[in-house]
C-alpha cells in the first residue's frame, strides 16, 4: 500500500523551484562573517567544536557527523588561516570536498590506499594514527600559531553564535527552500490521504516527497487521532478514522539547512471544539507574525503567542513559542520567557504554538521566517488553516 501511494502522490507533487547556491561561495561568506566577528572578539583564534559551526567555516558536511552522536570534529579559525580537526575516516571526503590536505589534522584510525595520478593521495594514506584524540590533535593546531595568538574556545565566547545568527542571503534561500519542500510533502500526503490510511504510510509520501525534492528527511511526525497528542513520536500502523485530526510536525535538510513545519488536517468536516481550538493556536502563532520585526524580543514574542492561543484555549500553556533555525533545527535565540534578546535582521526564526491534549489530540501550525529591516518575510508559502480532506 505504502509503494502504491508514494507513487500516486510523486506523481502529482507540486515540488517548489530549488534556488540556485553556489555552496562554495557560500562558505566562503560564512567564513568571511566568522573572522569579521573574530576581528570585533578580544581573542585572535577560536577553536569550533559544534558539527554546525565545523560546517560554517569549512564548508565540510561531515556523513559521521550527522549519524553517529559521539562523532567529534573541529576547527581553528584565525584572521588567515583555518585548519579542520577531524577523524581519519572523515578525511579523505573533506580532502575531496576542497580541504586542503596540509590543513587537515586527523586523528584515530581508519585506512584508506592511494590510487594513482593524484600528489594528496599518498598523504591521505598517512593519516591514520598520527594523532589518539580530538584534544590531542587541536593541541598540535594551536602549537603552530604564532606566539602569543590569544586562542578562545567556541563555548567560551560568542563569535560563531554572533555570526550564525544572521542568515546570508543564500543561507536564507536555502532555509527557505527546505521549508516549502516539507510544506509541498505534507501536501503531497493529504492528497492521497482517505480513511483506513495509516501514520506510516503518511510519513512515507512525506519522506519520499522530501527525497525528490534534494532534501534528507530527519523527522516525520505523523500523527492520527489521539496519537496526535503525542509530541515527538514515530509513525505506527494506525490507521487514520473520518472525524480525527492528523497534526504533522516535519523537517528536512537540504545542502545542510533545516526546515521545521507543522501542519493540522481533519479527515472529514471539523466538529465545533477542532475548529475552535485550532483557530486558537492559529490565532498564537498569528500574533507572533504580526509583531515579529526588529527590536522585539524573544521573550515579549513567547507571551504573544502563549496569550494568543489562550485566549482560546484557557488551559494553554507552552515552555517556548519558537526558535531560531539554519544549521542546526534548533538555534539561539529560543521564544521563551526569560530570553531578552533582540530581533534583528537576518535573524530566522521557527514560530509554533502548538497544543496536546491527551485522549483527544494535538494540533499545531509551525512557520519559518526571516527577520527583514522593517519587519519580517515568510519562507513558507502553503496555506497555514485547517486543512479538511475528504472523508
Amino acid at each position: 500500500m505504502s509503494a502504491a501511494l508514494i507513487t500516486a502522490a510523486l506523481a502529482t507533487a507540486v515540488l517548489p523551484e530549488r534556488p540556485q547556491v553556489d555552496l562554495t561561495a557560500l562558505a566562503a561568506e560564512r567564513l568571511a562573517r566568522l573572522r569579521a566577528e573574530l576581528a570585533a572578539a578580544p581573542c585572535d583564534a577560536i577553536v569550533l567544536t559544534e558539527s554546525e559551526s565545523v560546517l560554517y567555516a569549512t564548508g565540510y558536511r561531515s556523513m559521521p557527523g550527522q549519524v553517529f552522536r559521539a562523532h567529534r570534529i573541529a576547527a581553528v579559525v584565525t584572521a588567515d588561516d583555518l585548519w579542520l580537526v577531524c577523524a581519519a575516516s572523515d578525511a579523505p571526503a573533506a580532502a575531496a570536498a576542497g580541504i586542503p590536505v596540509d590543513r587537515i589534522v586527523p586523528f584515530g584510525r581508519f585506512y584508506v590506499e592511494a590510487g594513482t595520478g593524484e600528489a594528496d593521495h599518498a598523504a591521505i594514506t598517512r593519516m591514520a594514527d598520527r594523532h589518539p584524540d580530538l584534544e590531542t590533535a587541536v593541541r598540535e593546531v594551536v602549537a603552530r600559531l604564532r606566539p602569543g595568538t590569544r586562542v578562545a574556545h567556541e563555548n567560551d565566547t560568542g563569535v560563531a553564535s554572533a555570526a550564525r545568527s544572521v542568515k546570508l542571503p543564500g543561507e536564507v534561500r536555502l532555509l527557505g527552500y527546505a521549508a516549502r519542500l516539507s510544506e509541498s510533502a505534507v501536501t503531497a500526503a493529504l492528497a492521497v490521504a482517505g480513511p483506513g490510511t495509516t501514520e506510516r504510510e503518511l510519513a512515507a509520501v512525506i519522506a519520499a516527497t522530501m527525497v525528490a525534492g534534494g532534501g534528507d528527511p530527519r523527522f516525520v511526525v505523523a500523527t492520527t487521532g489521539p496519537n496526535s497528542a503525542l509530541a515527538d513520536v514515530v509513525p505506527t500502523s494506525r490507521a487514520w478514522q473520518p472525524g480525527e485530526t492528523a497534526r504533522f510536525d516535519v523537517g528536512c535538510v537540504v545542502d545542510g539547512y533545516w526546515s521545521d513545519i507543522g501542519r493540522t488536517a481533519v479527515l472529514g468536516e471539523p466538529d465545533d471544539r477542532q475548529r475552535r481550538v485550532y483557530a486558537a493556536v492559529h490565532a498564537g502563532e498569528q500574533a507572533q507574525l504580526d509583531a515579529a520585526q526588529p527590536g522585539i524580543s524573544a521573550t515579549a514574542l513567547f507571551r504573544l503567542g502563549l496569550e494568543g492561543t489562550a485566549a482560546g484555549v484557557p488551559s494553554y500553556r507552552r515552555q517556548h513559542c519558537g526558535h531560531g533555525i539554519g544549521l542546526a533545527v534548533y538555534e539561539p535565540p529560543i521564544i521563551a520567557p526569560g530570553v531578552d534578546v533582540a530581533l534583528r535582521p537576518g535573524m530566522t526564526f521557527c514560530f509554533e504554538t502548538p497544543y496536546y491534549e491527551l485522549g483527544w489530540g494535538g494540533m499545531m501550525v509551525e512557520d519559518t521566517v526571516v527577520i527583514t529591516e522593517d519587519g519580517h518575510t515568510m519562507l513558507c508559502a502553503g496555506s497555514r488553516e485547517l486543512t479538511v480532506v475528504p472523508a
